[in-house]
């Protein structure tokens, strides 16, 4: 399964992201061309050689009008905003509506999606570009307590975010990964300059981004993850976690513009992992004081909680007594809840726990409609197994209406497919 992995060790920005999927490119020439032949209003894309800690990789410069965004941040201190210092990012610069006083445009995600919509990029590029400003515009809602509506973007930051966001969104559609798994972001410690004041890190908008995702600080007193960068991990990321079992076919390192004493870049890897397979918990305990009614009603709340299987096995218990097996199987993020619910709903006094590596098929469901009603297919596929089934409930459905059998329905509706083609 093709699988990009995102090390953000030393965090992430929207210019970080660009230039370590863009590595992975062989023709990352093109790309840029490419890139700078959207024409986003003032906005030039430039590619750099940078060393970090005796590591070669590239550095994305975002010009506006002839400036990186970090050379206008320090003209524009007075505006609603703060300097990024992992990255020449200057982003998520907001101003509420009513603020009328400043002489600087700046626009608001109406203004934002007219831009995105004429750019020409597909629909699909331009739904994700829309999700992740619309992630950023939420957090600044959040942070400053306005509604989305009323938030607006500093015309350069805005033009700057519309690149990095934009680019981004492109090579991901590029290279096309089924599984982007991304490692606990750096955030960095300490705090930042901004016009309200001096905030902590993670800043605000952030950590409201970042919320479910594993973050961390560190000795680094500077911001490291960006709004952008933030939203951008938080939109394209399957899961948060280690780097899987993979064999690497490309490898991309993005640059900061800061120096620390770690490589300041994100490390980008694009290889073939083995199909989809999880760890979870198994939870089991042996009952031999219970109705069959109690054990079932367990079994419905265990489901309620988030157990993906539960199931009885019948045992024979010390002193010949028969007795049943419970077992619960769960992700380890569930294990205490469910822990405390067996122990709630049964008369067990201990509970045994393992490990189980679980291989699984890659699942999905469409909707078909039928001359019979909309029926949902569930589809699985890997491992060279491609398998369909349409969803028992709805069978069941059509079954009751029309007055037939569950075989009919199914023949009819697979008659009707092989119809149509």
């Amino acid at each position: 399964m093709k699988t990009l992995y995102l090390d953000c060790g030393m965090g992430a920005a929207g210019d970080m992201l660009t230039a370590a999927l863009l590595e992975l490119l062989p023709n990352g020439d093109e790309f840029l061309s490419e890139l700078n032949g959207l024409n986003i209003p003032g906005v030039a894309f430039l590619r750099e050689p940078s060393v970090k800690c005796g590591i070669h990789g590239t550095h994305i410069a975002v010009k506006v009008n002839g400036e990186e965004e970090t050379e206008r941040a320090h003209d524009h201190s007075h505006e609603h905003g703060h300097e990024h210092s992992n990255s020449n990012e200057h982003e998520c610069k907001h101003e509420h509506s009513h603020d009328s006083a400043h002489i600087h445009h700046h626009n608001g995600m109406h203004e934002i999606e007219h831009i995105i919509e004429n750019l020409p990029i597909s629909a699909k590029v331009k739904s994700h570009v829309l999700a992740v400003y619309s992630l950023i515009a939420e957090a600044e809602s959040y942070v400053h307590d306005v509604p989305v509506t009323n938030v607006h973007f500093h015309e350069v930051g805005t033009m700057d975010a519309i690149a990095d966001i934009t680019a981004v969104c492109m090579l991901m559609d590029r290279l096309s990964p089924k599984e982007v798994i991304v490692s606990p972001v750096h955030v960095g410690s300490g705090y930042v300059q901004c016009a309200h004041g001096i905030l902590p890190v993670p800043a605000p908008a952030t950590a409201y981004i970042l919320r479910d995702v594993p973050i961390y600080g560190g000795r680094i007193k500077s911001e490291l993850c960006t709004p952008t960068g933030a939203a951008l991990l938080k939109h394209f990321a399957t899961k948060f976690g280690d780097m899987p079992v993979m064999k690497t076919e490309a490898i991309g390192y993005g640059m900061g513009k800061k120096d620390f004493p770690i490589a300041n870049c994100i490390r980008a890897l694009l290889g073939e992992t083995e199909e989809c397979s999880d760890t979870i918990v198994q939870l089991c305990c042996n009952l031999d004081d219970m109705t069959a009614e109690a054990i079932g009603f367990a079994e419905e709340q265990l489901f309620a909680a988030g157990a993906l299987e539960v199931y009885t096995i019948p045992a024979q218990m010390k002193k010949s007594r028969p007795g049943i097996l419970l077992s619960v199987l769960c992700q380890e993020k569930e294990k205490a809840k469910i822990i405390r619910l067996i122990f709630q709903h049964t008369t067990t006094l201990g509970i045994r726990e393992n490990m189980s590596r679980r291989y699984i098929l890659s699942r999905d469901v469409k909707n078909i409609k039928t001359e019979l009603g909309d029926v949902r297919v569930k589809m699985s596929s890997g491992y060279g197994v491609v398998r369909e089934k349409f969803e028992y409930e709805d069978i069941a459905r059509i079954a009751r209406e029309q007055g037939i059998s569950l075989a009919d329905v199914t023949k009819l509706i697979r008659g009707e497919q092989k119809h149509h083609g």
